[in-house]
């Protein structure tokens, strides 16, 4: 085995947001030597790594000259340039996940367009070069109401997502690459994290649901195990190993899925690595997604993926009407609630609907859990210093 652990060996990431300062938590409990990339000064894991280096994840030398002296490179965030991540790969430096599935994960055109080729249950869609042939189509008759427009790149947390349910909805589309899903009258919204290594062994964790904010199409909660029949949770965990199998990628892979009211599972997107939908396994499994994460891209053996308790995350994001320096209202309150565990990202600016943090609230009970995370959302508040 490589001596990954207290030697020179040394671990790059390309991003230093919140995903990775809760990765970096796990390097230093394994004192594993890590290098992080960010466009920030200010990034949440400046003050968590071996080596920081303040730069654009887009830019090729930047990323290439970062990438020259690691060991092996991951990610925390998709956007990265994928000329300098390909030849890196061809220098020798183990990437994960490798450019080739981020080029398919970075364009949602290319991913529905994926799983229709390998036969992945997903919403019937159309692709668009732009907004002006959305509107064509409406006009032509070949495009009903209502519909989910969705940006091909760029799109992120709840951004360049829309749905289409009124002609006036259509006039103000980007001129952009884009794609129009029919919409489908889910019941729920659900996801699933695949564990793979290198040398091909696999893991699911157990699936999740998700509840969303009405306005900002953002997770608000979290729950672990989801509230469905063990026959629709096996169907789920078979789906998104499905897609695992045909993306054959390295690290970990977010599943996000809809459930309908017919029984059927609809694959909604992917994201290669550490997943807000996973937060609650810090607290609540055996083996928590940011740990694995580094199981699998290290090859080493994965992880228990079980669940100790019921465990809910409540995303914590700026309140509407607050930008500035934050404040965390009343965290001292949710403090003396038992079971429950806040976790700050370190993001000095708050502003509406910026994710600031997460709590985790584990219990026996799901029952109780959820009625303990409702409490949770409304004490505490991310505000602006007045």
């Amino acid at each position: 085995m490589d001596r990954f652990f207290s030697s020179d060996f040394t671990l790059g990431i390309l991003g230093g947001g919140q995903l990775g300062k809760m990765l970096l938590t796990e390097t230093q409990k394994w004192d594993i030597k890590t290098h992080v990339l960010d466009p920030s000064d200010q990034a949440p894991c400046k003050t968590g790594c071996t080596q920081f280096t303040q730069g654009s994840l887009m830019d090729y030398d930047t990323v290439m000259a970062f990438g020259q002296n690691l060991d092996v490179l991951t990610i925390e965030i998709e956007g990265v340039n994928l000329d300098a991540l390909t030849d890196l790969e061809r220098q020798g430096v183990k990437t994960y996940p490798r450019a080739e599935t981020l080029r398919f994960i970075q364009d949602k055109g290319i991913q529905k367009s994926f799983y229709a080729q390998h036969d992945i249950p997903t919403a019937p869609f159309v692709l668009f070069d732009h907004g002006d042939d959305v509107r064509e189509a409406y006009k032509a008759g070949d495009l009903q109401l209502p519909c989910v427009w969705k940006i091909c790149r760029g799109g992120y947390d709840g951004k360049g997502v829309q749905i289409l349910r009124k002609p006036e909805d259509l006039q103000d589309l980007p001129q952009a690459p884009c794609l129009i899903e029919e919409f489908v009258p889910f019941e729920l919204e659900l996801a699933v994290i695949v564990a793979r290594t290198p040398s091909g062994k696999a893991i699911s964790y157990p699936v999740v649901e998700m509840e969303f904010h009405p306005e900002a199409n953002q997770v608000e909660y979290v729950l672990c195990p989801a509230r469905i029949d063990q026959s629709l949770a096996k169907k789920a965990q078979e789906v998104a190993l499905k897609v695992s199998r045909a993306l054959k990628h390295q690290g970990l892979l977010a599943v996000e899925l809809f459930a309908t009211s017919t029984g059927d599972i609809l694959v909604n997107e992917v994201a290669p690595r550490p997943h807000n939908s996973g937060h609650y396994s810090i607290e609540a499994a055996h083996t928590n997604q940011f740990e694995q994460h580094l199981r699998a891209i290290l090859d080493l053996p994965l992880g228990a993926t079980d669940s100790k308790l019921a465990g809910i995350m409540v995303n914590l994001v700026g309140k509407e009407g607050h930008q500035g320096p934050v404040f965390y209202e009343h965290l001292e309150k949710i403090l003396e609630m038992p079971g429950v565990t806040p976790h700050i990202y370190g993001k000095k600016q708050t502003r509406p609907f910026r994710k600031m943090g997460h709590v985790t609230i584990v219990h026996n009970d799901m029952a109780q859990a959820r009625v303990v995370a409702e409490q949770v959302k409304n004490t505490i508040n991310v505000i602006s210093i007045p």
